[in-house]
């Protein structure tokens, strides 16, 4: 490996520069999430249901906590986006026929990723904190998906000469391939790390070391878009996506898996942007990619 192939360092004082930006959508998801819900908890006909939403997300929340999968306050950043997710879903069911259904894959595969050959990972020091991963990362994963539903909800008020990205047709693949392009982020990086030897960097395609930020590996890439296929088959079942919209959902997936080895390889590495900054970005850029696939292909149900 040639001097020029290393990763570019960043200084201690870049990273402190933009670490603002995990509190930034830390904060403005679940600013969203805590305004929505008693809305959409008032619009719903019963309190039946919404308790028992309430109830499967914290359980399902304290199970990730007890899994040491996530902090105890990323349990709790992840059970209010869930239950929002859960209770305002443009499906209007129950919430096993909710996008709840498609958050359990990712997180299931998520969970498996990192723990994959944890052993070798921690070896070259590139393995997850044993803790779990942090409220910021959290709401980086899927606080893309929480912000697509206000923007739904608000479109019967728009004029009718406004094309709409997020109506409920174009809602739900998109909220799908947020959660597919997070699941495959995680899973192409840390099967990769895992399994691949020296990936190469996306933009230049030279020979890196593993961890290096926009750095991609066959095995990884065909990892992470299995993973991402996976949520999206789950999203079939649990939420009737048709063929189409499923595959309008996994075609926005990868186009934000590539775009985050690109925001890796390129601002991130030189410290603009943070990790949590690019994860956001990429599993947003994943949802607005398929609600314009939606809207350009037409209705999708």
């Amino acid at each position: 490996m040639t001097p020029s192939d290393q990763p570019a360092p960043v200084s201690s004082e870049l990273r402190y520069a933009v670490a603002w930006q995990s509190t930034g959508i830390l904060v403005t998801v679940l600013s969203v999430a805590a305004f929505w819900i008693p809305i959409e908890a008032r619009a719903q006909a019963g309190t039946l249901h919404v308790a028992f939403a309430v109830g499967v997300c914290c359980a399902l929340a304290l199970g990730a906590w007890m899994l040491s999968a996530v902090t105890p306050m990323a349990a709790m950043t992840g059970a209010l986006l869930s239950l929002s997710l859960c209770i305002a879903g443009p499906t209007g069911a129950d919430w096993w026929r909710s996008p709840l259904i498609p958050l359990l894959a990712l997180f299931a595969l998520t969970h498996f990723a990192t723990r994959f050959r944890r052993e070798r990972k921690e070896k070259v020091g590139l393995a997850e904190a044993r803790r779990g991963r942090r409220a910021s990362q959290v709401a980086a994963n899927i606080g893309a998906a929480t912000l697509v539903l206000p923007a739904m909800a608000v479109h019967p008020w728009l004029p009718s000469t406004l094309p709409c990205l997020f109506c409920e047709a174009a809602a739900l693949p998109a909220i799908v391939a947020a959660f597919a392009e997070a699941a495959a982020d995680t899973v192409s990086s840390e099967m990769g790390q895992a399994l691949s030897g020296q990936p190469r960097m996306i933009t230049t395609g030279r020979r890196v070391r593993p961890g290096t930020d926009g750095a991609v590996s066959l095995a990884g890439t065909l990892a992470g878009a299995i993973a991402a296929a996976i949520v999206v088959l789950v999203a079939m079942t649990g939420l009737a996506l048709t063929p189409r919209a499923a595959a309008i959902a996994y075609s926005g997936a990868i186009f934000g898996l590539f775009f985050d080895s690109l925001l890796g390889a390129t601002v991130e590495r030189r410290g603009w942007l943070n990790n949590d900054a690019v994860n956001f970005l990429s599993t947003l850029a994943a949802a607005v990619m398929a609600g314009v696939l939606a809207f350009a292909w037409g209705p999708v149900r």
